[in-house]
């Protein structure tokens, strides 16, 4: 993190709120005060958006997509771009934007994996015009690519699924395990933009030859995994989330994804609880301080139902989804980053249990299907949706961007696939 001027050092106590209340913050909005600039303004960006802009925290929004953050009541200023998956060009446009509008000294939050491996491997020239939150390749590597995640994970005894990393087609002849298998990228952006799927499901032996060349035709040899496909759908996996400075937890979460889109293989959660299982926090925290990391993080697990244990599936070294679910459980993840990089003092905080995130745009679909298929019970879900405290996108406080987002829903199921 560099070293940039510090303002004097406060204790900011991380509030809980409804969506329809402000919160009793201290006023940002003062000569000088710091903002923040969102590189990617989908609801994962709208999400850091509020946090801070509810505070009078200037926030810049940039995207290459059509997105809906920019028109956030709450955004001060928002501009598209024409490519932010060039890392040449993204920094070309940040150092560009940082000198045009004087942004000094402001906090980046990258929003997808491939704009933090940009700000990981560029932060010493970043660094001279923003605060630069990532941390250095050295510590990003272990979470970019999973051949080094599942490796470390490995040396840490921490559970992962079994599995194989074929050079060639001939290596598969030496994977036994039974069917189904899970076909996956060691990187996901490299297979995710030219297919919008996170895995394939393999069936048959057939079917797993023709797939691996179909993959390895799109990302490269070398780069696809073949892995034990853990029973059980999106109500099997679990996560932890944190604020994470000096490879120490400040404030967590953990939650259980009810429900994924799409069920198998889901690219983004629809429905998810926070729960209380500190195995996943012992877990988690071994690995963050094996790599010395800092920032906000989610780590994903599945539970095997053949064996009882969490096995480790990713690690997003970003904020997440759901990360506003954070706020009605009591701990602000954007805010708590935001705080520290600008040298304020922040109470390390637990997330409350038993409190629930929808982002309805796709968790009706997602859950008229599991209803369809006899996976979930039409009162069940009818009750969950009541339950739910928070919701991705509508806002009455801040109605624009849902309004947004139905108008461009075609725009989104071509571009991301829903």
């Amino acid at each position: 993190m560099p070293e940039l001027a510090r303002n004097k050092e406060e204790c900011i106590k991380v509030q809980v709120q409804s969506d329809l209340g402000e919160l009793e913050t201290p006023n940002h909005d003062a000569p000088g005060t710091p903002g923040a600039v969102v590189i990617g303004g989908d609801y994962q960006g709208l999400g850091i958006v509020r946090s801070l802009g509810r505070r009078r925290i200037p926030v810049c929004v940039i995207d290459d997509e059509l997105s809906i953050s920019r028109f956030s009541r709450y955004a001060t200023s928002g501009f598209h771009v024409p490519d932010l998956r060039n890392a040449d060009r993204v920094i070309e446009t940040l150092m560009d934007l940082g000198q045009r509008l004087h942004l000094a000294g402001w906090v980046l939050f990258p929003t997808r994996d491939e704009l933090v491996v940009v700000l990981s491997r560029h932060r010493s020239t970043l660094s001279q015009c923003f605060r630069v939150p990532t941390r250095d390749w050295e510590t990003i590597r272990w979470v970019w690519d999973k051949r080094n995640t599942y490796q470390l994970a490995k040396e840490l005894n921490i559970p992962i699924p079994e599995t194989w990393f074929p050079q060639t087609s001939e290596d598969l002849d030496q994977i036994t395990t039974p069917f189904p298998l899970a076909l996956k990228p060691a990187i996901k952006e490299h297979f995710f933009y030219a297919t919008k799927d996170k895995a394939w499901r393999v069936s048959t032996q057939a079917e797993l030859r023709t797939l691996f060349l179909r993959a390895s035709a799109l990302v490269g040899p070398g780069e696809i995994l073949i892995q034990d496909l853990i029973p059980g759908g999106g109500s099997q996996q679990f996560s932890y989330c944190a604020f994470v400075k000096d490879g120490n937890a400040v404030s967590r979460m953990v939650v259980r994804r009810r429900r994924q889109h799409p069920h198998d293989f889901g690219r983004a959660s629809t429905y998810v609880e926070t729960v209380d299982i500190p195995e996943l926090e012992t877990l988690s925290e071994r690995f963050l301080q094996a790599i010395n990391y800092y920032g906000l993080v989610e780590i994903e697990y599945k539970l095997d139902p053949r064996d009882g244990e969490f096995r480790l599936l990713d690690v997003n070294a970003r904020t997440w989804g759901y990360h506003t679910l954070g706020l009605q459980a009591g701990v602000d993840f954007p805010y708590l980053l935001y705080a520290d990089q600008i040298g304020h003092a922040v109470e390390p905080g637990h997330a409350q249990p038993g409190i629930s995130w929808v982002r309805l745009l796709t968790d009706l679909p997602a859950g008229f299907v599991d209803v369809w298929h006899g996976r979930l019970g039409c009162r069940d879900f009818l009750k969950s949706l009541r339950e739910a405290r928070t919701e991705a996108v509508f806002s009455f406080r801040d109605p624009l961007p849902g309004l947004i987002e139905c108008a461009l829903l075609p725009y989104l199921m071509v571009k991301r696939g829903f």
